[in-house]
């Protein structure tokens, strides 16, 4: 059973618990499949009030079995056992009840929906009442008088200890008539339906004053004028103007005989109706429209609604480019061209001197060179390329001079990088360092006041951060040239442009590279 259906189900119980109505209450909480212990004691709390003390019992037995440490529930059991004779069941309901107090003075059931404070010495008095029913006067007293302290804190256990020792019998107590377990409220309120989109509103229309807010499936609109979705002649909105009109007042329409308007409101007190005509909105009398069928009137397409609400112009698409004139075919005579001469014909703008040129040589073919700075960038040169040229090209890229960067490249199986320029040897050409036509390029700018000598790299094992101004922070795998040894445990490098120290720990040197020096 959903919960949802449980929720209303007792829900629509209590409220005929709290209108009196014990059958209708009784049928609700029968129709509820999969009853909790707090419905179950509600259903016997109804047949307390039919007078079913049998019926109430079943009940009772369902709800202690569904929660065994429910004391409400022995309690109510235990008064309901007495009124049927049952006095043994009762003594033990009663003692249930006092143990599952758990030595609280009370238990306030309103947290769980019930709104009832069962109080210790009101077990205390149906026990005592049970050994009265029993004839068994001394432990009547005996219970009672084991709990001195509220007797003389509670006056209902001094006057429950007077009628006791006058031999007189205890009326029991129970929870009151029409007392029983309620829904959370938050819960009931949940179980209506909500409306979280909320009704349409019409914020902007092609039609005058517009408010449908409705739905009409998809048609057709030509520009011109909008046609409504409409069935036949009696469920037209376009009318017939059977006699002129003149405008008479504010808000009135001047309409020539036989015109065709559309019908935008309901006729009011006045019999004047609101229409559209000729894109103009305004009133006249309804007892001078007719209805027109404007599907089957017979006549030119275009006069099919004469009159009606105008839709905004449309757009033109704008002219497309004129291609030129085809050249003229050849003469059928002719014979076609040779491979030769399609092959050597000479296209325009095409010169000896160029043609001097083609002869001397293929073009060198052209690289992709990718230089990892702050950021990365891409460029095509072609493959001959020197070493000042191609760095040139990068710094004009990068927008730095050239004399501040430094050109770096990594050979294949190591992690060092190396300088494309070392001083003293012949730089190295784009295709040593090049591979399948790409090559991968490392920039570093430099401070040109700079003349340290690199006494070896190191390569970043883990990443760094600097710890102050005079550290030198980097990423693992940058390559560091350390410039000095502080200690045993820093050194003194330079990596990115920047130089300070870094714990040596934190890089490893490649023993398998060499470093020139720069």
């Amino acid at each position: 059973m959903l919960y949802t259906e449980l929720l209303r189900l007792w829900d629509e119980a209590v409220q005929a618990v709290d209108a009196r109505d014990w059958q209708a209450a009784l049928r609700k909480f029968q129709q509820i499949s999969e009853p909790t212990s707090r419905t179950l004691f509600g259903m016997a709390s109804v047949h307390l009030c039919l007078e079913e003390p049998d019926q109430a019992i079943k009940a009772l037995d369902l709800t202690i079995a569904k929660d065994e440490r429910l004391a409400v529930g022995f309690f109510q059991r235990a008064a309901v056992m007495m009124k049927v004779g049952r006095l043994e069941e009762a003594l033990s309901d009663c003692v249930w009840a006092q143990k599952h107090m758990r030595g609280n003075t009370l238990i306030d059931y309103n947290q769980l929906g019930l709104r009832f404070k069962l109080y210790s010495w009101q077990v205390l008095h149906n026990t005592a009442a049970v050994y009265c029913f029993m004839g068994q006067w001394d432990q009547a007293r005996e219970v009672l008088l084991s709990q001195a302290q509220d007797i003389r804190r509670v006056g209902n256990l001094e006057t429950t200890l007077d009628s006791v020792l006058r031999k007189e019998r205890l009326t029991p107590l129970q929870v009151p008539q029409g007392a029983v377990f309620r829904p959370r409220k938050q819960e009931v309120e949940q179980l209506k339906e909500k409306d979280y989109l909320g009704k349409s509103k019409v914020i902007s229309s092609i039609i005058p004053n517009d408010d449908f807010a409705g739905f009409e499936p998809n048609r057709m609109q030509k520009p011109g004028y909008y046609q409504p979705q409409t069935d036949g002649e009696n469920g037209s909105r376009y009318m017939r103007m059977g006699v002129p009109y003149m405008a008479r007042g504010p808000g009135q329409l001047t309409v020539p005989g036989g015109a065709v308007v559309f019908l935008f409101g309901e006729e009011d007190s006045d019999g004047m109706v609101t229409v559209i005509h000729d894109g103009q909105r305004g009133q006249v009398p309804f007892s001078v429209l007719k209805p027109e069928d404007v599907h089957t009137r017979r006549g030119k397409k275009g006069n099919r609604v004469p009159s009606g609400i105008p839709l905004p112009p449309g757009h033109q698409p704008p002219t497309r480019p004129k291609s030129r004139p085809p050249t003229a075919a050849p003469p059928q005579n002719t014979s076609p061209p040779s491979y030769a001469d399609a092959t050597h014909t000479q296209l325009p703008g095409f010169t000896a001197n160029a043609a001097s040129n083609q002869d001397a040589g293929p073009a060198p073919p052209s690289l992709l060179v990718k230089v990892h700075y702050t950021y990365t960038v891409a460029l095509s040169v072609p493959a001959d390329t020197s070493c000042r040229e191609l760095k040139e090209q990068i710094a004009q890229k990068l927008g730095q001079p050239a004399s501040n960067l430094r050109l770096r490249w990594r050979q294949q199986g190591y992690r060092v990088l190396q300088p494309l320029e070392v001083e003293g040897q012949p730089c190295r050409s784009l295709l040593e360092v090049s591979e399948a036509g790409r090559a991968t390029l490392w920039c570093q700018k430099e401070d040109p006041t700079i003349d340290r000598p690199i006494l070896y790299q190191m390569v970043a094992q883990y990443n760094y951060t600097a710890q102050g101004p005079e550290d030198l922070d980097f990423a693992e795998g940058d390559t560091i040239d350390v410039l000095g040894e502080v200690n045993e445990e820093w050194l003194e490098g330079h990596c990115a442009g920047r130089i300070g120290i870094f714990p040596s720990c934190f890089a490893y040197r490649d023993e398998g590279t060499r470093v020139s020096q720069l």
